[in-house]
């Protein structure tokens, strides 16, 4: 059994603004459980659409019932991954979003449209769709209603914040292209590789030189 989620909501604000403060919406007041973002991935496809993932990591309390199936130092944590199409030529962006660990105690997926407002062109319409699961054996239908609960409440939180960051950008230099903010994107990403593939060598390097250490130490 899963349960669904389906709901819609309106910003005051056009499509460009929205999908400018899309990228910089965190941090805000309204988004402390979110930890970290890091993009993985991001390109611009030969018909002009932005396709990115990105990885999240946010701090969502578990019922106090289930963190005992969990490391005390990861019953807090969960890491999101989010994968987003945007095509600026029909001024749409699709998100996909889905937790990548504790699968065993609920799978939460999200999919978010944002479109023009049909009604007035000046507004962005977010339609929104939600699939909530568990397969932890005897409580499953207690963690989906929690998962469920506390998915509309991140939701009102995720509209404030949208509103805040995008109250914000009111009066701010125009947006980047998008090839802007992709080529920056990538650099970014480049740079945070770069600096994990050093800092890996760094380990690999002391270990090597600790178990050489020890060898010598053995044969003294």
């Amino acid at each position: 059994m899963v349960k669904y989620f389906l709901g819609q909501s309106v910003l005051r604000s056009s499509w460009n603004q929205v999908f400018a403060a899309f990228w910089q919406r965190y941090p805000n007041p309204y988004s402390k459980h979110v930890l970290t973002e890091d993009i993985v991935h991001r390109e611009v496809t030969p018909d002009r659409k932005l396709l990115s993932r990105r990885l999240l990591t946010k701090t969502n309390r578990m019922p106090r019932w289930a963190e005992r199936f969990f490391l005390a130092n990861v019953a807090h944590s969960v890491y999101i991954l989010e994968d987003s199409v945007v095509d600026p030529q029909n001024q749409t962006m699709t998100t996909f979003t889905w937790n990548i660990n504790h699968a065993r105690l609920m799978v939460v997926e999200e999919r978010c449209v944002y479109c023009v407002n049909p009604e007035n062109s000046g507004w962005t319409e977010i339609r929104r769709e939600a699939w909530v699961s568990s397969s932890l054996f005897g409580v499953s239908r207690a963690v989906q209603e929690f998962g469920l609960a506390r998915f509309k409440s991140n939701v009102t939180k995720t509209i404030k914040g949208f509103e805040y960051i995008l109250a914000k950008l009111q009066g701010e230099a125009p947006s980047k292209t998008l090839v802007e903010t992709a080529k920056e994107a990538t650099e970014k990403a480049k740079e945070t590789a770069l600096a994990a593939t050093e800092k890996a060598k760094d380990l690999a390097s002391k270990a090597a030189t600790k178990k050489q250490q020890q060898q010598q130490q053995h044969y003294v």
